[in-house]
């Protein structure tokens, strides 16, 4: 199966992603994208404590999921891709990874971010890297879970506070 969620979270791993999405998805595995953490080896036995025992953690750097995404598209469960900012994303789009649609589920709030959901709050920077994404002909949606009816890009931008 494919990955099933591209998700930008800068919570990553937690229990909206686990129980609110990998419950009903039935996702088996995750791949967590962030150059930090993939080079450390407490932040990544943190993560996976956080993850119940049928979920596996993959953890990659941008440049190392690159040359590895397709075998993680292959695999033969469903699985989430999930990276913790807008810049790592825009990165991975940019780098070649081919995705039809991106999930943008936390980001929060933090000095110079302004609100647009209550979830969701974006710099300048931020909202640059969305329309980057977008104006590669990704779909881009907020959704913190399943069953929330999505927010399409452009109406995400123009939102204030939610």
């Amino acid at each position: 199966m494919p990955i099933e969620v591209y998700r930008i979270d800068d919570r990553l791993v937690h229990g909206q992603v686990v129980v609110g999405w990998g419950q009903p998805l039935e996702l088996r595995f995750l791949v967590l994208v962030d150059d930090q953490v993939a080079e450390s080896a407490w932040e990544q036995d943190l993560y996976r404590m956080g993850v119940p025992p049928e979920m596996t953690v993959h953890f990659e750097s941008v440049a190392s999921v690159l040359g590895r995404l397709d075998g993680y598209r292959r695999l033969p469960e469903p699985g989430m891709l999930l990276t913790g900012s807008t810049a790592a994303m825009r990165a991975l789009v940019e780098g070649g990874a081919s995705m039809t649609r991106i999930n943008v589920g936390g980001l929060h709030h933090r000095a110079g971010r302004s609100p647009h959901l209550r979830y969701v709050f974006l710099d300048s920077a931020e909202e640059a890297d969305l329309r980057a994404i977008g104006a590669r002909g990704v779909e881009v949606s907020a959704q913190d879970v399943p069953g929330a009816v999505p927010v399409p890009l452009a109406e995400l931008l123009v939102r204030s506070g939610g």
